[in-house]
């Protein structure tokens, strides 16, 4: 059936505003990406816009040079890793006990979890009892204060509330334990919102610094978005801009914007792979009791 006049007028406004605000959100990247792909005189004279203007790759070469880079970028990777196989480990087996109905204490235990979302210790205990476990300057401080996330774990336990009890009664008939029944039936079911969360809890790992800068005091130890941060807030950096004769081969801000794209450029590679996932997980996640 054809769309009559209004309906194509509402689909053209809608596809108008969304491409308007998708150039809004593309502007700044694409601006930091140009800065980091155009020579110093441009950049100074701020010429650069969404372009790059005398195209040179001149601050990626500097900043791969830089060994202190691949120590934070690898710090980086291990803290997402490690971050996010013990975030879903644990997420998964405190949400599938909460997700049985039959389960005693169960409500107290959502009401536990709920009141950590609304009140938290504070920054001040928080680092107190990681001294106190001999925690700072090691990598456990950066992954077992968020080790589960109440509100991740509330999803994935509505997500299994929505596999039919059928198929636990099934697997217990055929004298499958808990574990089996968790990790053979709910998490395969899941995948859509294990991919979803999993990406939450990546995205959360790799942009994270403050808990560095707190915790951390080991050089060897930060991750990149502190490595981002010294060079761009605090303009801490070993790599040298200039070249033999004393000039500046790069502006400080083609540097500060190289940074930020080979920052983000993991998550922009990881994110097309989950984001099939990403839509039915949350929404699936998010049916209430």
């Amino acid at each position: 059936m054809r769309a009559s006049l209004s309906a194509r007028m509402g689909n053209l406004t809608n596809y108008s505003l969304l491409a308007l605000l998708g150039c809004i959100t593309l502007f700044p990247l694409l601006h930091v990406l140009a800065q980091s792909l155009s020579s110093q005189a441009a950049v100074v004279s701020n010429q650069v816009t969404v372009y790059p203007i005398n195209f040179q790759i001149e601050a990626y070469r500097l900043l791969l040079n830089d060994s202190a880079f691949y120590q934070a970028f690898g710090i980086s990777i291990l803290r997402t890793v490690a971050g996010v196989a013990i975030n879903m480990t644990l997420t998964c087996l405190m949400a599938y006990p909460l997700s049985r109905r039959r389960l005693a204490g169960r409500s107290v235990v959502m009401n536990m979890v709920i009141f950590t979302m609304l009140f938290q210790g504070g920054l001040i205990p928080t680092f107190l009892l990681l001294k106190e476990l001999s925690m700072l300057d090691s990598i456990w401080s950066l992954l077992l204060p968020s080790a589960v996330s109440a509100f991740n774990l509330i999803l994935l336990k509505n997500f299994f509330q929505s596999v039919p009890d059928s198929m636990e009664e099934s697997a217990k008939i055929d004298g499958a334990s808990h574990g089996s029944i968790l990790f053979r039936i709910y998490v395969p079911l899941s995948m859509p919102a294990m991919a979803t969360l999993s990406l939450f809890y990546a995205v959360m790992h790799w942009n994270t610094y403050f808990d560095a800068v707190m915790y951390i005091n080991n050089p060897n130890l930060i991750p990149l978005q502190v490595y981002l941060r010294n060079i761009i807030v605090l303009n801490d950096s070993n790599i040298d801009m200039t070249n033999l004769t004393g000039l500046f081969l790069v502006a400080p801000e083609t540097l500060k914007a190289a940074t930020i794209i080979a920052s983000v450029l993991p998550m922009i590679v990881v994110y097309p792979f989950v984001q099939r996932f990403f839509v039915k997980g949350v929404m699936l996640g998010a049916i209430k009791e």
